[in-house]
């Protein structure tokens, strides 16, 4: 497990990234990016929802609140990412595909 300090480091780094590829995704959906203290907004006018992406240091993992359901991401050492035990899917392309399933169309990819 990473330690308390290890982890903040690659969480802010990865929540970052993720951050710049969603502000450029703006351009191709209807969605709205705020952040405020490392935590990480995706507003959706149409339909209405938002999605919360935080990191959660004491349990190191990063949290992601969408569609109703919670989704709890660990480190993964032989990806180098955050990643959703469940699907193996990392932080960008889950996050792209939570918001094309909200948006009901294909129109935004993360690189």
């Amino acid at each position: 497990m990473l330690d308390e300090l290890d982890f903040r480091r690659k969480a802010d780094a990865a929540i970052e990234n993720l951050k710049k590829s969603l502000i450029l995704a703006e351009d191709q959906a209807a969605i709205e990016i705020e952040e405020q203290n490392g935590v990480l907004v995706v507003i959706f006018d149409e339909p209405p929802a938002k999605f919360v992406i935080t990191p959660n240091a004491p349990v190191r993992q990063i949290w992601i609140s969408a569609l109703s359901t919670s989704f709890k991401l660990d480190w993964s050492e032989t990806q180098n990412a955050f990643v959703l035990p469940k699907t193996g899917e990392s932080l960008k392309p889950l996050i792209a595909r939570l918001v094309n399933e909200q948006l009901g169309e294909e129109e935004i990819t993360l690189s």
